[in-house]
């Protein structure tokens, strides 16, 4: 039985949120694709995790048996995040763009995510070749070509951090300019922003069911 993991980051609920109607649409050709599978859901907005600070930090570098009782229960927390992810056969984030970064919820748990001699550094990497999917959306557009392409903090530092830090080298579906139907000054932008609803969502779909259909055949496998 393969397992997704679902996270959510965006503040908004349900369908006003781009990037969660999309990985809402993920999960949902993933279950219709593998029914015998699991899905474990995160909302990291709902459910914010605490920023990493220095005794989580401290706890990650030194040996459990000298922990303290904060450091113990702090690195607990810490890898039971990790165990999460370690058990799930892909990994589906919705990471919507705020001020041209990541929601600091989702850095959050990136941070907690990347544990040295775990997850991260040579040979020790748990999460080497873990498929995941990005669901980043955005207001306006920062794809190559154009204006604010200089601004696009979002898919390039998640790529970076994911290859870098844990060995994945995660695959994007992008849903652009969410804002024009809000913003009288975009709306003529309107039928392209319909178009990459709709192309973002077909793209989760088209994605979720070869992963499902992948994956699930090499848990029954045995793989």
């Amino acid at each position: 039985m393969a397992t997704l993991l679902h996270i959510d980051a965006s503040l908004h609920p349900g369908e006003a949120s781009a990037s969660r109607s999309v990985t809402a649409a993920f999960a949902g050709a993933w279950r219709a694709a593998h029914p015998e599978g699991a899905v474990v859901y995160r909302d990291l907005a709902a459910d914010p995790l605490p920023h990493i600070d220095g005794l989580t930090v401290s706890a990650g570098f030194s040996d459990p048996a000298e922990h303290s009782e904060a450091q113990a229960a702090a690195h607990a927390a810490r890898l039971a995040l990790i165990e999460q992810a370690e058990a799930a056969d892909a990994i589906v984030i919705g990471a919507p763009m705020y001020n041209f970064g990541v929601a600091t919820s989702l850095k959050a748990w990136i941070d907690h995510l990347i544990l040295a001699g775990r997850t991260s550094g040579e040979g020790t990497r748990s999460l080497a070749g873990k498929p995941v999917v990005i669901v980043a959306s955005r207001g306006g557009s920062y794809e190559p070509g154009t204006p604010r392409e200089g601004m696009e903090y979002v898919k390039n530092y998640l790529a970076a951090v994911f290859s870098a830090h844990l060995g994945v080298t995660p695959e994007f579906i992008t849903i652009q300019l969410t804002l024009a139907h809000s913003v009288p000054a975009m709306a003529e932008l309107k039928p392209l922003a319909e178009a990459s609803r709709a192309e973002a969502l077909a793209a989760a779909d088209a994605k979720a069911r070869e992963l499902a259909g992948r994956l699930g055949g090499k848990v029954a496998a045995g793989v």
